[in-house]
């Protein structure tokens, strides 16, 4: 019998989805998700989570049913892992490739037959657009944290970049299966802001919008870190040859590498109209903002580790930043792990406003 799943529950996305398909095939627990983005303007399945359904129907030998753009409810039900391997998905529109990867990647690292073969991911459609993680936050916010805190063994190559509205980006993911359980962590001390890093990149546009985008952020962070003036920034311009970009576009991505083991992002999106030095201006204050926050994640790296402390073995906790309460994408990840899971996730509010989550993990392996 499958466990249903209410996919208009909380933040009542394509979260739900991704966790939930993911949980359900490493478990071989089949699932029904109904109400899929119910309350979404048009409801239901776009192109990219029925791509990401597909991808982790493949790589979990799945029957999955009711997969068509627009359906509100499907069924999932999970076979054998095919790990390691070679797979591809392409969102053909602009759909992004950091939520397939979202889907895919917790799948990958598992397998029945202990392997030191990577799988190969390969991932086509956008790479930097407004409603997902910006290519560049995986590679340098995501991917380290995991391998440092998880042992997650994971290679990123952006091909080509496909920028809103029309896509046409590649990305390579190379995941090294994990030789023991996902191993849990403890990072409650966020220790000082180590260094500041970015990219900003652009594509098929003038060259001076890259140095622009680096003059305005330095700006922003010099004058919000006047009293740690002697953090190094180190921002690179990055000028996509025209054969590797479909359209034109530009965004950045800054990151904050805490000496505690945290990390912080901050990001912005170019549009058309949109000064240069503004959208680097917008990502600093995007970054200022997660570091006055005062936890040891932002709160977009947040939600995407709870599903591997939900898996890992031991008791994983991590400070947050939110005054005001864990964010909503955050309480529907901790949702949907509990809801399929024997993970146990704890939350605890400190007096100086910040959150702990702690969640003892179910240790999870493919044999198993």
């Amino acid at each position: 019998m499958s466990i249903s799943i209410n996919g208009s529950i909380l933040e009542g996305g394509g979260q739900i989805l991704r966790n939930s398909v993911a949980l359900a095939a490493l478990l071989g627990k089949p699932i029904s998700i109904h109400k899929i983005r119910n309350g979404r303007k048009p409801p239901g399945l776009k192109n990219q989570h029925r791509t990401g359904l597909d991808l982790a129907a493949e790589i979990a030998s799945a029957e999955l049913t009711g997969a068509t753009n627009g359906s509100t409810e499907i069924e999932f039900t999970p076979g054998p892992l095919k790990t390691p391997g070679d797979f591809v998905a392409d969102s053909v529109t602009a759909g992004s490739t950091t939520l397939l990867l979202q889907i895919a990647l917790p799948l990958l690292l598992f397998t029945y037959q202990p392997s030191t073969i990577p799988s190969r991911l390969t991932l086509k459609g956008g790479t930097n657009a407004t409603q997902a993680p910006q290519v560049d936050y995986t590679e340098h916010v995501f991917l380290p944290f995991v391998q440092r805190h998880f042992g997650i063994t994971a290679d990123l190559q952006v091909k080509r970049r496909g920028y809103f509205p029309k896509g046409g980006g590649e990305v390579v993911v190379s995941v090294t299966p994990l030789a023991q359980r996902l191993k849990s962590f403890s990072l409650l001390e966020r220790g000082n802001v180590r260094c500041i890093k970015g990219i900003a990149h652009f594509a098929k546009l003038p060259g001076h919008i890259g140095p622009s985008i680096v003059e305005g952020a330095t700006k922003v962070l010099s004058t919000g870190l006047a009293e740690m003036s002697n953090i190094p920034i180190e921002i690179q311009s990055q000028r996509e040859r025209n054969e590797n970009t479909v359209g034109a576009g530009s965004g950045v991505v800054l990151w904050a590498e805490l000496d505690g083991g945290g990390i912080i992002g901050g990001s912005a999106v170019g549009n058309k109209g949109t000064d240069a030095s503004l959208l680097g201006e917008k990502a600093a204050q995007d970054l200022l903002r997660g570091l006055n926050a005062g936890g040891c994640v932002d709160e977009w790296l947040e939600d995407q580790i709870i599903i591997f402390m939900a898996l890992a073995e031991g008791e994983s906790a991590v400070l947050c930043g939110n005054a005001g309460g864990l964010q909503m994408h955050t309480r529907t990840a901790i949702w949907v792990a509990e809801k399929l899971t024997d993970a146990k996730f704890h939350t605890e509010q400190l007096e100086s406003g910040h959150t702990v989550i702690r969640c003892k993990g179910i240790g999870y392996c493919a044999s198993s």
